[in-house]
C-alpha cells in the first residue's frame, strides 16, 4: 500500500535526519566562520573553525566540498551564514547546515 510506505517515509525521515546541535556537536565536522578577520580580532573566534570570509566562498567551492561532513557555516548572527548556506546547496553540497551566530556555535560546543 501506498499510504503505509509514505508514512514510513516521512516518518524515518524526521527523525533520522542530523539536527543543527547534532551536526555543531560532531567531533568530525567542519565549523566554517565566515566573518571578516577583523570581525574576529574584535569579537573573538570558535575553536576548531575555519575562516573563510563570505566572499571567498564562491572560489572556495571545490575545497569547501572536500572537506568532512557534516559542514557548519555561521557569522556574527546568522543571516550571511543563511546566504551561503543557500549558495553551498545550490552548488551540491549536502550534510550542511546554518550553525547561526558564533555566540550560539560557542553555547552549542561548550554545553
Amino acid at each position: 500500500m501506498v499510504i503505509p510506505k509514505l508514512f514510513r517515509w516521512l516518518f524515518f525521515r524526521k527523525f533520522i535526519k542530523m539536527t543543527t546541535v547534532d551536526a555543531i556537536k560532531n567531533p568530525n565536522a567542519t565549523l566554517i566562520d565566515i566573518r571578516e578577520p577583523y570581525e574576529l580580532e574584535i569579537d573573538g573566534n570558535v575553536e576548531r573553525a575555519i575562516n573563510i570570509p563570505m566572499g571567498e566562498v564562491p572560489d572556495k567551492l571545490e575545497d569547501i566540498k572536500e572537506m568532512p561532513k557534516p559542514i557548519i557555516v555561521f557569522c556574527r548572527s546568522g543571516g550571511r551564514a543563511s546566504s551561503t548556506l543557500n549558495f553551498l546547496k545550490e552548488n551540491g553540497l549536502e550534510e550542511v547546515f546554518n550553525g547561526g551566530g558564533f555566540n550560539d556555535v560557542n553555547e552549542i560546543l561548550n554545553t
